[in-house]
C-alpha cells in the first residue's frame, strides 16, 4: 500500500521504482536497457498533455524528452503513456501500460 501522505510525485516515483526493482537483468541487453531507462528518469512534474479531439489533461512527466518522445503518468487512468513532442506540447499516441514498456516502445 502506498502511503496516502506522500506527494503525487513521490507516489509515481514508487510505482516506477517497483518496475525497476522487478526488471530482468539476466542479459547484457536487459542491463543496458535498464541503465538507459534509469538515465532518462526525472522527478515527476505536472504536464499538460494533448489528446485526440482537442482534449487536454494534467499528467506527470517521468522521463526527459529525447527531442521526440517522453513517458508520462496519467493519474486518471492509473498507467503510463508514451507521448510525442509537438508544437503544442506532448501528445498522447496511444501507447499505454508500464513505464518501462512505454519507454521501450521507441
Amino acid at each position: 500500500m502506498i502511503d496516502p501522505d506522500l506527494s503525487i510525485a513521490d507516489r509515481i516515483g514508487l510505482l516506477i521504482q517497483a518496475e525497476v526493482d522487478e526488471a530482468p537483468v539476466e542479459t547484457p541487453k536487459d542491463r543496458a536497457y535498464l541503465t538507459a531507462f534509469r538515465a532518462a528518469l526525472v522527478r515527476p512534474f505536472a504536464t499538460t498533455v494533448n489528446f485526440s479531439g482537442g482534449l487536454t489533461q494534467i499528467c506527470w512527466t517521468v522521463t526527459r524528452t529525447d527531442g521526440d518522445y517522453r513517458v508520462i503518468y496519467m493519474p486518471r487512468a492509473g498507467y503510463f503513456a508514451l507521448c510525442v513532442e509537438s508544437d503544442f506540447g506532448p501528445l498522447d499516441i496511444g501507447v499505454h501500460g508500464p513505464a518501462m514498456g512505454c519507454y521501450a516502445s521507441v
